[in-house]
């Protein structure tokens, strides 16, 4: 991970920078950049606590309708918080085509390519088993990390960035059809099995029936893998489940979201300089219809951590309207100037990410210890979490700031 010096929007940059930059490249995509920032600030913006506040609230539909949205579902559907993952994933592959192109630029062989593309995913996964041993005892050995999971499958999206778009749509055919046919082969729980042993409550309302069963709560194929793999790695005690059900192989359907942003970014770029709205919104809307068919029928559920192949397609549908969203308001109706918060925020992700999972604590203690508790309940005990978080929000807004200022900006 290194500090580099990118280029920025001429039309939102400081002119000090502006007056510097002067290589001629071509200019980053906005839209991308604020989608992205939106997606980390979803992520970071936990801190707002609305699940908190609406407990206070227990009444207000406002309130609960935030607080829904600021966690993930118990198994199947979806909220806004659910989203935050796939978006990410689905970015990293959207950023695919113009990294490769860059590094074309500048004369890179393809065994250098793919030597930093091997680099970059190792440090992704020893990021995201870092960032999950950060409170424990000894190093933590689990892969379901947002950048875990990107990186044991960023060097094949890599691959195929190289292979023609048949092909590219051929893998992801091959890896959805393929990580469903070995659930389904799977042994599914049967009516005497003990989900109280695999850490399902008693009164867990969520699990499926019928060939559905296939993808219940840590009793799947993906419980089998862990329950083998995690174990042989050290660790404090035996790994026996998760505790939200999330599992090591969901990198396989992740490969997936990533191909999909990868075709996005491909069709970003061979229609430049038009935005190719119109084929953002027939994939996603194809996307979503096919997600949604493979659950209602019982196929294959939409379950987000499991990331079941449904989810890969619905939420893929879902990251392409997103795409289509912010392109049509930033590039095609050029309202950009209110996107620069956003900007600020996604050209500086990984920063983004780090900062709100490694000093989040230590800057709550700070507000507390030096501006004390009154003064985020001036607007009463019920919304003192949301003043807290605001708070917070703001800090890590202006370090960002303070950053992209300096130009310096995080990268793998």
């Amino acid at each position: 991970m290194h500090a580099t010096i990118s280029t920025k929007y001429p039309e939102i940059a400081s002119p000090r920078v502006s007056q510097q930059v002067k290589v001629s490249v071509p200019p980053r995509n906005i839209a991308v950049d604020a989608y992205r920032g939106l997606v980390m600030l979803l992520m970071m913006g936990e801190i707002l606590s609305f699940y908190a506040v609406s407990r206070a609230y227990p009444n207000s539909l406002f309130w609960h309708v935030l607080a829904y949205n600021q966690t993930h579902v118990q198994w199947a559907g979806l909220g806004l918080h659910d989203m935050i993952q796939p978006s990410f994933t689905f970015l990293v592959g959207v950023a695919l085509p113009y990294s490769i192109a860059s590094r074309l630029r500048k004369n890179q062989s393809f065994g250098k390519q793919l030597a930093h593309t091997i680099w970059r995913s190792l440090l992704l996964i020893a990021l995201g088993i870092f960032l999950r041993s950060t409170h424990s005892p000894q190093t933590n050995f689990t892969f379901e990390d947002t950048l875990t999971q990107i990186g044991l499958g960023y060097t094949l999206v890599f691959l195929l960035a190289y292979c023609k778009p048949k092909w590219q749509w051929i893998g992801l055919a091959a890896i959805l059809f393929g990580y469903w046919l070995a659930w389904a082969l799977y042994p599914a729980p049967g009516p005497n099995f003990d989900y109280t042993a695999v850490g399902v409550p008693a009164n867990w309302h969520h699990n499926f029936t019928g060939f559905a069963s296939h993808w219940n709560k840590n009793s799947n194929l993906g419980q089998a893998f862990d329950l083998w793999f995690l174990n042989t790695l050290p660790r404090a005690s035996r790994f026996a489940f998760n505790d939200g059900g999330y599992l090591t192989l969901s990198f396989i359907p992740t490969l997936g979201t990533m191909l999909l942003g990868l075709r996005a970014g491909e069709w970003f770029r061979s229609a430049s300089p038009r935005i190719p709205v119109k084929k953002f919104l027939i994939a996603g809307s194809l996307l979503m219809a096919a997600g949604a068919l493979l659950h209602v029928t019982g196929i294959c559920p939409i379950v987000k951590r499991i990331w079941t192949p449904s989810w890969t397609l619905f939420s893929g549908g879902i990251c392409f309207f997103f795409l289509a969203v912010f392109s049509w308001v930033i590039d095609i109706k050029g309202y950009r100037r209110w996107a620069f918060p956003l900007v600020v925020v996604g050209m500086n992700s990984i920063a983004a990410y780090l900062i709100a999972h490694l000093w989040e604590d230590f800057i709550v203690e700070n507000l507390h210890i030096n501006l004390g508790r009154k003064l985020f309940q001036v607007f009463g005990l019920g919304l003192e979490p949301l003043m807290l978080g605001i708070c917070v929000m703001l800090i890590y807004w202006v370090l960002l700031f303070w950053m992209y200022r300096r130009n310096l900006f995080l990268r793998i």
